[in-house]
């Protein structure tokens, strides 16, 4: 995951070039409408506001040989945006989410949420269903959560937007992966502030819980310059794609996105 600035796309899609990573989720596209672009090596779904440029929205970019995969993408509004990916074993279903800040109204909280959970019950039961993104969320270490989150914890205590994921996380019998899986602090942050003396665990990768050991490793990739406050947070899941002919060994690849 990544914030994407007007101008910016050619930067990350080198970035996602020369790694292994297939699929990036990008928030703060800030463009206008929704489209499809495609380029030689890669292509572009994203959905932003309507009315103007500069406000939030959210995509994906998709290296060229997933491309085939790609079931559909759904536009929902400039916060939520979702891709359908045909895999071998179980199709993937992608929520990629730039949540309201801390500060923000309560209504516009609530809205985000109501429409995160009808995307959310849209989603194929049978489907390996991700939520991923900006929640801008600090989770604690609260008892009360423990059984959607694991000990891999940046915060003590859960802001608000915290307790509204995990309570989501909760209603929807999700598990929060990047507190899961054990890792060094240093890769535990998922963004820092301008003046470089803070660093949040605020974006995060929630997923059915009775899938959740497709996810093999959730980490900060902080080497990556994608020109963001926001680091690249990579995700490998153990899923195939049928991406080529059966000769060509990428069919057996494991799935990483950011």
């Amino acid at each position: 995951m990544t914030m994407l600035k007007p101008g910016k796309m050619n930067e990350i899609a080198e970035q996602m070039l020369s790694t292994q990573i297939q699929i990036i989720a990008l928030q703060a596209v800030r463009w206008k409408g929704h489209r499809q672009i495609k380029k030689n090596k890669y292509s572009l779904c994203y959905s932003c506001s309507q009315q103007r440029m500069g406000q939030l929205g959210t995509g994906f970019m998709v290296r060229k040989e997933v491309e085939k995969n790609i079931m559909s993408f759904s536009p929902i509004n400039e916060r939520i945006c979702l891709i359908r990916l045909k895999g071998k074993f179980h199709n993937i279903t992608l929520i990629n989410v730039h949540a309201p800040t801390e500060e923000r109204m309560e209504e516009e909280k609530d809205k985000f949420y109501d429409d995160l959970q009808k995307t959310y019950d849209r989603a194929p039961k049978h489907h390996i269903v991700m939520i991923l993104g900006d929640l801008n969320a600090k989770i604690g270490k609260e008892k009360a959560y423990e059984s959607v989150t694991g000990k891999n914890k940046l915060h003590d205590i859960s802001n608000k937007n915290g307790e509204m994921i995990c309570n989501f996380a909760i209603e929807n019998n999700l598990t929060v992966m990047i507190t899961q899986l054990q890792c060094k602090t240093v890769h535990k942050g998922t963004w820092i502030s301008p003046d470089l003396t803070t660093v949040n665990q605020i974006d995060h990768i929630l997923i059915n819980t009775n899938k959740k050991k497709t996810v093999q490793n959730v980490r900060t990739l902080r080497e990556p310059n994608c020109d963001s406050d926001d680091f690249l947070v990579k995700t490998i899941i153990k899923q195939r794609l049928i991406i080529t002919p059966r000769r060509n060994i990428e069919n057996r690849k494991k799935v990483e996105f950011g």
